[in-house]
């Protein structure tokens, strides 16, 4: 297999594996349990005036820049378009936050920034390189995260935060234009999004798991979704004949499955699957355990919508969800309940980039996103922020 991590050889503080880390379960090697975010409008208030870093934000909480695209940062230069990311906890009390690269033509990959216990960068690295359009992912709770491509055929890769493995194609959750996914931790599946016009919701089952209960993501199946009878509600899953889509795109293998336009995030919290669609600016919500799809956004419902251009995903801990958006105002927007929107915080004078890879420390203090192109517009013009504040 071709070696897609550049310095295996990572530091002698970060020596912990992981495909082989159930020695460490329960312990604080895996994610702290995020605190409950106070993100109601009412507590933290409106949006100030823009910030020194071009950030408007509530009363109270501050940004600060911690890397820029080609920054030398230790031994790596922060990536090109920053895209998808989420955090790991390290077992000195402080943190890693991977970001993806959506480079094309094998430039993509993935980056990781390095915290100790009182936020300070104190290393930077690659853990996937030469790979294409590294899109959004999602983290795993045995301390992994799959950073998704999103071409033709695009693969799920497996990546070690802390540097000490090889990343590993998983050939099982399909070939597709992949976005993002989002594992069950109670049912152990995992379910993916797919970024095309006419693309599916997937669900991946494996047949085996390890001593930990975690699924073996090289043994499994992967089935499409369909909407029963074309109406919101109940769903009904289809085992895909071809995953590797051989002879034909997975989109179109079974008739019945139903299309979601535009595939974008993807978040699993308290079994419900939380995920977007940008090609009509929705949220959609997938209650696990009584197999009931409905929609928690629907911008065309608002005559001048708080959010649109829906993209990137993730929650507090409380459960309320914020969404980045690609163009729309450069807003992370929260959802706290259905139907309802405000903004969090937004990035003035980047008219051409998108916001991405939003991603909370593992105690719940911080918040980590990226401007993928900057104020400039261009490749090499990314911005990685951190919010800290009252959450």
């Amino acid at each position: 297999m071709t070696k897609h991590l550049i310095n295996p050889k990572r530091r002698e503080l970060l020596r912990y594996g992981f495909w082989g880390m159930t020695a460490f379960v329960g312990t604080n090697l895996l994610p702290a349990p995020i605190k409950a975010a106070a993100l109601a409008q009412s507590s933290i208030g409106t949006l100030q005036p823009p910030d020194q870093n071009g950030v408007r934000l509530p009363k109270g909480f501050f940004s600060r820049v911690v890397a820029f695209s080609g920054q030398k940062l230790f031994d790596y230069h922060w990536h090109a378009e920053p895209d998808g990311g989420a955090t790991f906890a390290t077992s000195d009390g402080g943190w890693i936050y991977v970001s993806n690269s959506e480079m094309n033509r094998k430039k993509g990959g993935v980056g990781a920034l390095r915290f100790d216990k009182n936020g300070e960068l104190i290393d930077a690295y690659p853990i996937l390189n030469h790979t294409s359009r590294n899109c959004a992912g999602g983290h795993t709770p045995w301390q992994t995260w799959l950073s998704c491509e999103e071409i033709k055929k695009g693969q799920v890769w497996e990546c070690d935060p802390f540097g000490n493995k090889e990343a590993q194609e998983k050939k099982a959750l399909g070939l597709f234009k992949h976005e993002a996914v989002a594992v069950d931790t109670k049912n152990k599946q995992l379910y993916l999004t797919e970024d095309e016009p006419d693309g599916c919701l997937y669900r991946y089952t494996a047949n085996l798991h390890n001593t930990a209960g975690y699924p073996d993501l090289d043994d499994g199946y992967l089935e499409v979704a369909e909407i029963i009878n074309g109406k919101m509600g109940k769903m009904r899953w289809h085992k895909l004949p071809d995953p590797s889509a051989s002879s034909m795109p997975t989109r179109y293998q079974i008739k019945e499955c139903s299309s979601f336009n535009g595939g974008e995030g993807i978040w699993y919290h308290q079994e419900v699957v939380y995920f977007t669609t940008k090609g009509d600016d929705r949220v959609w919500a997938y209650d696990v355990k009584n197999n009931d799809l409905s929609i928690i956004y629907n911008a065309a419902l608002h005559t001048n919508p708080v959010l649109t251009g829906v993209d990137n995903i993730t929650a507090s801990g409380a459960g309320e969800l914020l969404i980045a958006e690609d163009g729309g105002n450069m807003q992370i927007v929260v959802i706290p309940r259905p139907g309802e929107a405000y903004p969090l915080l937004q990035v003035i004078g980047h008219d051409r980039s998108e916001i991405t890879g939003p991603a909370f420390s593992p105690d719940g203090s911080r918040l980590y996103f990226s401007s993928q192109r900057g104020k400039t517009g261009k490749s090499d013009g990314g911005i990685t922020f951190e919010i800290s504040g009252p959450f």
